[in-house]
């Protein structure tokens, strides 16, 4: 298999270059680059600049207002992206609501819901894990029982990221208990504005704030707003859960956090000399430098071979990816030794007066990603669905 890129697809990728040279504020590049918390308008900004070409919603089909890009270009976007330290495109409604509606979506829900997407007028967020059903995802409890032509919720969600933006959820709900657990659960549509919703923030280790938990207590929605047929919504799940994985992979994002990694090294000196000198960091940094190699070919051999990443594939990714992340994100905090302690005083914001600024939220970002081998489906269930798939255990 030949996985070298066409000159069509380099010259694609000048094209991406190019437009990210001439929009990307060094501001905000800046902000990304040194781990800094963007606010709303800082997103919205960014995604209205995308839209301006029609390359914000990348998975999206030209009939609906995406590029209409094939996998090899979605992936060179990411990349050149990550590279220029752009903002990482919020998913929610973009990358797994929208495909998931223009795939189990009707006309309606279509016409009406995928345009608010684009122009940013709503945001979505998403409803899936509870308290006791992350992973086991099967197991949740929030109810939805028909009322006529609604459907009265009750029950929490949990690790609700951005909920604080949104303006809408898509939950999974329980519609059935009867036969397998899988076999009664729907996919329905939310208006946060609803009555009976409340939103509460979780404040994170490293003392953010992007996380929330959700309660709906007689929450009445229009059964309009569910998305396919009743009891169907665990196989709407695992198609949304496909794509969630393989964009928590990053192959992008961890190329431009081991390079920034690199730097680190080259720039922070231990008894004199470079750390990047040390045998025993280069030999790490060596290590997780393979293993990322390795997942880039990986993801390319998908990539040319096909466009979806179901099952054991972005299974196989985000196991990787996030493995990968999570130990350039250890090296860095390690890299900067006493500077990496976090909150060093009332004084400083972070660690912005004790280390580099481009290096300062590290010890932030290594407690923060410590989740990434967890939501999307933690990767001990991953490594079961490969069993599965692979072996038929």
């Amino acid at each position: 298999m030949d996985l070298n890129f066409t000159p069509e697809e380099e010259a694609f990728r000048e094209e991406v270059r190019t437009f990210l040279k001439d929009n990307l504020s060094e501001d905000l590049a800046t902000k990304v680059r040194n781990g800094r918390e963007l606010n709303k308008q800082d997103i919205e900004s960014w995604h209205a600049l995308l839209q301006t070409r029609s390359w914000l919603a990348a998975t999206w089909p030209e009939e609906y207002g995406g590029p209409g890009w094939n996998a090899v270009q979605r992936h060179i976007f990411e990349e050149e992206c990550a590279f220029a330290n752009a903002p990482r495109i919020v998913p929610f409604g973009l990358g797994m609501l929208g495909p998931v509606l223009i795939k189990f979506g009707t006309e309606e829900q279509k016409k009406t819901i995928l345009p608010r997407i684009l122009s940013g007028e709503d945001w979505w967020c998403q409803g899936y894990s509870e308290p006791g059903a992350g992973s086991d995802l099967a197991s949740l409890k929030t109810r939805a029982v028909r009322d006529g032509d609604d459907y009265i919720i009750n029950g929490q969600k949990t690790w609700t990221t951005l909920g604080q933006f949104a303006d809408k959820i898509f939950c999974l709900v329980r519609t059935s208990t009867e036969g397998k657990p899988q076999q009664g659960i729907s996919f329905v549509l939310v208006d946060l504005k609803t009555p009976g919703i409340e939103m509460r923030p979780i404040k994170l280790i490293e003392g953010g704030y992007e996380v929330n938990e959700v309660f709906f207590t007689d929450v009445r929605v229009p059964v309009s707003n569910r998305v396919g047929e009743e009891n169907q919504g665990w196989t709407i799940a695992k198609y949304l859960l496909g794509h969630e994985r393989t964009n928590i992979a990053g192959v992008g994002a961890s190329t431009e956090a081991l390079n920034q990694l690199k730097a680190l090294g080259r720039k922070v000196k231990r008894y004199g000399k470079p750390l990047a000198a040390d045998p025993l960091f280069a030999a790490r940094v060596a290590e997780v430098e393979i293993d990322l190699e390795a997942m880039r070919m990986t993801n390319l051999r998908m990539l040319f071979g096909t466009s979806d990443a179901q099952g054991s594939v972005s299974s196989m990714l985000k196991i990787k990816g996030t493995v990968i992340r999570q130990q350039i994100n250890d090296l860095a905090r390690r890299a900067l030794g006493p500077a990496a302690s976090p909150f060093p005083s009332e004084d400083v914001i972070g660690n912005y007066g004790i280390a580099p600024p481009e290096a300062a939220a590290n010890a932030a970002n290594y407690f923060n990603n410590r989740k990434l081998s967890i939501f999307g489906g933690s990767n001990e269930i991953q490594r079961n669905i490969i069993a599965k798939e692979t072996f038929g255990a």
